[in-house]
């Protein structure tokens, strides 16, 4: 199996092999060229987003800065996302996120670990995991998505949530380790935020 083969098997390999880290820099071009681009740039930004990520629908808005050890290159986007300031993907393998998500700021979906044994890591050795992200989803400011984790759809991830394992559709999850706190139901359908009501004549 090649490197660029164990990258996305879950195998472990060397991410400072040289022939992965001349692809990797050529991607981190684009996304050094997209940090820059100016707030009057949206037509540029999104011409620079098509050719960094592996895939990305219509009407998707990414803040810059964005970090990316990929430049986006393994991401796969729906469309109709939206990403505040200070995403971080650590897209060594694929990230894939649902269309109409939300990312608050400083957010970090990882996909890159390392191996708990100590000379497996002075070596340099790395594994990664894909990261799942269903429709709809709100990730709260500073979550961590961990590697390997699912998320279903129409989920919110409270801010500062560490997420470790797979959370299912329509539910809040909070905390570290990030738990189900309740699903989502007829109570978020009359109130929007603590006891206020949703006045839907007025939208």
């Amino acid at each position: 199996m090649t490197s660029k083969e164990k990258m996305h098997s879950g195998a472990l390999y060397l991410p400072m092999e040289e022939t992965l880290l001349a692809e990797q820099l050529a991607c981190q071009e684009h996304l050094y060229d997209f940090n820059r681009t100016r707030p009057l740039e949206q037509a540029r930004r999104a011409a620079l987003l098509g050719e960094m990520f592996a895939e990305i629908g219509e009407d998707c808005y990414i803040e810059p800065p964005l970090y990316a050890n990929w430049g986006g290159h393994h991401v796969h986007f729906g469309s109709h996302i939206y990403a505040n300031f200070g995403l971080t993907l650590v897209d060594d393998t694929h990230i894939y996120v649902g269309d109409y998500t939300q990312f608050a700021p400083h957010v970090t979906v990882a996909t890159a670990g390392h191996p708990l044994d100590p000379e497996l890591r002075e070596r340099g050795y790395q594994y990664n995991a894909p990261v799942r992200i269903g429709r709809n989803c709100w990730i709260g400011a500073g979550a961590l998505l961990l590697p390997g984790v699912t998320i279903g759809d129409n989920v919110v991830i409270g801010a500062g949530s560490v997420v470790t394992r797979d959370l299912p559709s329509n539910v809040l999850a909070v905390g570290s380790p990030c738990r189900v706190l309740r699903e989502i139901g007829e109570h978020e359908r009359t109130y929007y935020f603590k006891e206020r009501r949703i006045d839907y004549d007025a939208l």
